[in-house]
């Protein structure tokens, strides 16, 4: 069995890349610029090339047919016709990285599967892998195209915090935050449920799909099985850290339509949300299947790489900055309140 993976070192791709290389049916190819090739198992044949040169692309894979291709950096509609015009009639399953924060907002009840509609009018990153997804079932219906669309949620690896509220340059000022005994701000009262995959417990769900019948022509969620508010989130960054938590709440609307920061998209249109995953359909489609990290588990892996590695500690005065004044200006805004 051939594989291609169009990217294939991210987040999500590199924990797919490593497991299916320890499996011997499977022959892997990546398709990308090079990035992360010395973290990659020695079995795993890489084309560097730019999947957005069509044309480099087209002559790099001249010749070549695989029995699973999966595009992992498709975030706009003109990208996934050009897949389209790339690799008709040369795989048996074309697969796609969705996301299911394209599912409709507000959410009609928290509980999602693939039949929950999709519709995201805060969040132009969904609504274009909404228009990805209907271009696929388009020409799976119109050309035999055979599409597989796959909607992950919010997943994590070793380099990176998930979290709700952070800066521009990622989510290591939160932790120093935490480290220096600041208080940190979290959307909302920090109640609301939401699902964190660790990415080894993705790859798991996502391998089951490959040259899988069953996932021809259908979509997919995959997502750890483990509900959590945004509370126990933060409670287990700050056990991770061994420090007190400091929350400082604040409501999703007013962060969206004052902030510094675009968080319209990422909150209103996404994590302010509660919703609780069902994998049903997945299970069937891959018996057997059981995601087995815990947040708590997977997130004290995430903390000690991450101190480990001072090149992962990216830190960001701006937003800390940020946080002081928007938190000294509610406290400021209370105390007026309050004195009358």
């Amino acid at each position: 069995m051939r594989a291609l993976f169009i990217g294939g070192t991210g987040t999500i791709s590199m924990a797919i890349t490593r497991l299916i290389a320890q499996d011997p049916e499977w022959e892997l190819f990546l398709l990308n610029r090079g990035n992360r090739t010395a973290e990659l198992p020695a079995n795993v044949k890489n084309i560097v090339a730019d999947i957005n040169d069509e044309k480099a692309a087209s002559e790099a894979l001249k010749g070549m047919e695989f029995d699973v291709v999966c595009d992992f950096i498709c975030f706009h509609k003109e990208q996934i016709e050009r897949d389209f015009r790339l690799f008709n009639g040369k795989t048996r399953q074309f697969m796609v990285i969705s996301s299911a924060s394209a599912y409709q907002k507000p959410l009609s009840s928290p509980y999602v599967s693939e039949a929950t509609p999709l519709a995201n009018p805060y969040w132009k990153y969904s609504r274009e892998k909404i228009e990805i997804e209907e271009y696929l079932i388009q020409q799976y219906r119109e050309n035999g195209f055979p599409i597989t669309i796959v909607r992950p949620s919010h997943t994590y690896d070793e380099r990176s915090m998930p979290l709700g509220v952070h800066g521009k340059k990622g989510s290591y000022q939160v932790i120093k935050r935490m480290l220096e005994g600041k208080p940190v701000i979290i959307h909302g009262d920090g109640t609301s449920l939401w699902t964190m995959t660790h990415n080894s417990d993705f790859a798991k769900g996502f391998i089951g799909l490959m040259g899988n019948p069953h996932a021809l022509g259908e979509s997919f969620q995959i997502t750890s099985d483990e509900t959590l508010t945004w509370n126990q989130i933060y409670q287990s960054i700050a056990a991770a850290l061994h420090v007190e938590l400091k929350p400082y709440y604040i409501s999703s609307a007013f962060l969206a339509d004052v902030s510094d920061y675009d968080f319209t998209g990422s909150l209103i249109g996404d994590k302010a949300n509660s919703a609780i995953f069902c994998n049903e359909k997945l299970k069937r489609a891959v018996p057997g299947l059981q995601m087995s990290v815990r947040f708590e588990q997977g997130i004290r892996k995430t903390i000690k790489h991450i101190l480990a590695h001072p090149e992962l500690q990216v830190e960001d005065p701006e937003f800390d900055a940020w946080c002081d004044k928007v938190i000294d200006a509610l406290e400021q805004t209370k105390k007026i309140i309050t004195n009358g």
